[in-house]
């Protein structure tokens, strides 16, 4: 526990106190947001808001799960936590190439998709593969091959379905949090939330491992490796994303850009294949998940009928066209955030409960 308050504590400090720095760097460089002409009207008073503050969040983490592991001078880092650190920095490295892009040539398109696409599969494809290898002591490897929901289910995928199934759901969850990220706020804060259920998760996987321990109903056990590392993982990205978001709510003195939606899309993701908690992610991150079926719905049923679902998607531009103020947007989105992690932590603890 020592190691996940450290890790929080020393996260969250660095996003308070070096999210200004930041800010002061990217305007004197005039490194300001760019904002598209078809997006809504009222966005145009955002143009030039520092954008790449998404960096101040993957240098807040990195330092966070260092800190947590100077405090626990016996516990050594581990491969689960370092490949979804690594999987985390990758997508944010990505992601600041199409911002550094933006904002160096001044226009709304960064790197081009084939580019992005390229950076995000060889990011996502190393973590996959290497999620198979780097077995502990009891011969689990960081991720398995079958298909898992509260624990693994026993569907195997084999070596190359994990691996697809791995890179598109790495894919589907990075995306949906930049769909997301479109008001102030709005993706850091449900992100903190998500991140904050994989602490209790992984603390839980903790005390409940499959070691031997006459305490714990043995069926009932989890075989997640380390799970207590992936917890303060979880925990630094929990801390940054709370100081993070004393800046970026509303009005708000920067963004995070692509460099911190698909940053804190990959280790949401990356903490679900290593929790063994695949598809609870999708009741976890539900409002990613509403979000982006918005997109999908619009697209889809404008290219069969040339008619539209929503007035713009994603979802939260529809009701600021319906008029909804953006702060009341974003306070009703993250209830909504709340309710889907509420309810992802119920059925997680639910599941073990009626096993005992």
């Amino acid at each position: 526990m020592r190691g996940v308050l450290a890790a929080a504590a020393v996260s969250l400090i660095i996003t308070l106190l070096g999210t200004p720095i930041a800010i002061r760097i990217l305007v004197r460089q005039g490194y300001g947001q760019l904002i598209r002409d078809d997006g809504p009207t009222t966005h145009q008073t955002k143009r030039g808001t520092p954008t790449m503050g998404g960096a101040v969040i993957l240098i807040a983490v990195l330092c966070g799960y260092l800190a947590a592991h100077l405090v626990l001078r016996d516990k050594s880092p581990t491969a689960p936590a370092l490949l979804v650190l690594f999987l985390m920095t990758g997508l944010g490295l990505v992601g600041f190439l199409d911002d550094y892009i933006k904002v160096s040539k001044q226009r709304s398109l960064g790197l081009r998709s084939k580019a992005k696409l390229a950076g995000q599969s060889v990011v996502a494809l190393i973590f996959a593969a290497g999620a198979l290898r780097f077995e502990d002591y009891r011969g689990f490897s960081p991720a398995s091959t079958e298909i898992s929901f509260i624990r693994d289910t026993g569907f195997q995928l084999g070596t190359i379905g994990f691996v697809v199934f791995a890179y598109l759901m790495i894919a589907a969850t990075s995306n949906g949090v930049n769909l997301t990220d479109g008001l102030d706020g709005l993706a850091t804060g449900a992100s903190a939330m998500v991140a904050g259920a994989y602490v209790l998760i992984g603390i839980w996987q903790s005390g409940n491992s499959c070691l031997p321990n006459p305490a714990v109903p043995q069926p009932q056990c989890y075989e997640t490796p380390a799970p207590l590392d992936l917890a303060i993982v979880a925990a630094a990205v929990m801390g940054a994303c709370f100081g993070f978001l004393w800046w970026n709510a509303s009005p708000a003195k920067i963004f995070m850009g692509d460099t911190g939606s698909l940053a804190l899309g990959g280790v949401i993701a990356g903490l679900a294949i290593t929790t063994r908690t695949e598809l609870l992610l999708v009741l976890l991150g539900g409002l990613f998940v509403l979000i982006t079926v918005s997109v999908i719905v619009q697209v889809g049923f404008f290219k069969l009928t040339r008619r539209r679902v929503f007035r713009m998607a994603p979802l939260q531009h529809h009701f600021e066209l319906v008029g909804w103020q953006e702060v009341t947007i974003v306070i009703r989105f993250w209830i909504i955030a709340g309710l889907f992690v509420a309810g992802g932590l119920g059925v997680f603890y639910a599941e073990w409960v009626a096993g005992v």
